[in-house]
C-alpha cells in the first residue's frame, strides 16, 4: 500500500519524511511492546503504536521499519522528530485508535504480519 493511501485512509498527518511516493508497504503490525517489534522478520512494515518516546524510533530503526503511525492522537516529541529525521524514518500521527487504524488499513488491503 502506498504511503499516500495510508495517510488518506487513516486521516494521518505526515510529521517526518518527504518521499511519500517512495514507500510501498506490504504489511502492518500494531503493538506497544517494543520487544514484540524486535522479533519481526518481515520487510516493508508499517508499525502502528501509541508509544511516544525516543526508544520507539531506535526500535524501529533496529527492526528495519520504514514507517511508524502514532495512534490515539499521540504527538511526537521534538526529540523523536529529530531522531526520526536522522535515521530516515517516516513518522505519521493519526487521531484513530490502534484498533480503528489497523481495521481500516486491513479492510483496504494492507496485510497483517501474522
Amino acid at each position: 500500500m502506498k504511503l499516500a493511501d495510508i495517510i488518506r485512509i487513516t486521516e494521518a498527518k505526515l510529521i517526518v519524511g518527504n518521499e511519500v511516493h517512495k514507500h510501498d508497504l506490504k504489511r502492518a503490525f500494531s503493538s506497544d511492546l517494543m520487544s514484540d517489534v524486535l522479533t519481526l522478520e518481515t520487510d516493508n512494515i508499517l508499525l502502528i503504536t501509541g508509544l511516544t518516546n525516543p526508544q520507539l524510533i531506535r526500535t524501529a530503526e533496529m527492526a528495519d521499519i520504514e514507517v511508524v503511525l502514532l495512534a490515539r492522537n499521540k504527538k511526537a516529541s521534538p526529540e523523536m522528530i529529530e531522531l526520526a529525521r536522522e535515521v530516515g524514518l517516516v513518522l505519521l500521527e493519526t487521531p484513530y485508535s490502534i484498533y480503528r487504524a489497523s481495521g481500516v488499513l486491513f479492510t483496504n488491503g494492507l496485510e497483517a504480519v501474522y
